[in-house]
């Protein structure tokens, strides 16, 4: 595993030619601040919200980066000093999905920071987050020695069609998509990294109802207090070293743990849809895309009777989705 992971550093120097510096603020980035790293693409109708969400959780600076946007992405971005933005025309897939880009920017910029890798779709919940900033959490996790902090992927959707609900820039996506599946997850423990595999929930009841094991991973590490000699090996579902991934009791007992809220169900995913399967730049030959597509043509409602409303994380406690732990 140690050679695995020094592959895995050395590769995401190398694809980190690939990167042109565009906005660089990083020199404003001081000791103990939070930081945030996405890779994005064509996502300027999210970002405000996006940024907007982050900020008031704590986040201190963001590290973007464009994927060959043609939607004026970075001209948003332009004159944020709280953003450093980098741009790329090269293969999302060869550079395993953004992740090797991603490590790269990690490593020299993140070491021993804090850092919170999302995507622009995803929206982290963790304990108490409605009254204490992210700071709460990492220095209740440095104070008990905690690295690493695990949030399963929580997809939400409205309740109706998916172009029903027009969005809007700047708009909270949540106010459309506000619906979850509370059950209807299986788990397992993966042996080569020691990581959970969450599977489930509507894209595993819609998109695979006839193979549930091809539908999406939903465990994630999406909060790491960030060391130069780590890396993540496949999106923020497994880290390296392997001790990065225990994340869970293996003999009773709770860790506390969060949610990533997935809004990707907007009336906009149709066309992203269609977009990301004609570039064929996602895991497994864009499997995953294939199933949205043929779906997508009767335009489905993920709403169904067992769905829940989205009211607030200690929602999401009780229904034994996410846990505070012996975080008090």
């Amino acid at each position: 595993m140690r050679l695995r992971r020094k592959r895995r550093i050395i590769r995401s120097m190398r694809k980190s030619r690939q990167l042109r510096c565009k906005q660089d603020n990083t020199g404003q980035i001081k000791s103990g601040d939070v930081l945030l790293v996405t890779t994005a693409r064509n996502e300027a109708i999210r970002m405000p919200y996006f940024l907007q969400y982050y900020r008031s959780l704590g986040v201190n600076h963001f590290l973007v980066v464009d994927n060959d946007s043609t939607d004026g992405l970075m001209d948003y971005l332009s004159g944020m000093s709280d953003v450093s933005v980098w741009f790329t025309k090269s293969s999302y897939k060869n550079a395993n999905f953004g992740v090797d880009w991603m490590n790269a920017l990690m490593r020299k910029y993140a070491h021993e920071h804090w850092t919170l890798v999302v995507d622009p779709d995803e929206f982290f919940i963790y304990p108490f987050c409605d009254s204490r900033p992210i700071q709460a959490l990492t220095d209740w996790m440095d104070n008990s020695s905690i690295r690493s902090f695990s949030a399963m992927l929580l997809d939400m959707y409205p309740k109706g069609r998916l172009d029903e609900f027009p969005y809007q820039a700047g708009q909270n996506p949540l106010e459309i998509t506000s619906w979850f599946d509370a059950g209807n997850y299986s788990i397992k423990k993966n042996a080569e990294y020691g990581n959970l595999w969450i599977q489930g929930g509507p894209r595993a009841r819609v998109f695979f109802p006839d193979n549930p094991k091809k539908a999406p991973a939903l465990n994630k590490i999406p909060l790491v207090k960030w060391d130069r000699n780590y890396a993540y090996a496949s999106s923020t579902h497994s880290l390296l070293p392997r001790g990065l991934n225990l994340v869970y009791e293996e003999w009773g007992g709770e860790k506390a743990s969060g949610i990533l809220l997935h809004t990707k169900f907007l009336d906009t995913f149709s066309h992203k849809a269609a977009e990301e399967l004609e570039r064929k730049q996602h895991y497994s030959s864009s499997v995953e895309y294939v199933a949205y597509a043929e779906s997508l043509q009767q335009n489905p409602d993920l709403w169904c009777k067992w769905s829940e409303k989205y009211i607030n994380w200690r929602q999401l406690e009780i229904l034994g989705l996410m846990s505070k732990g012996n975080w008090a």
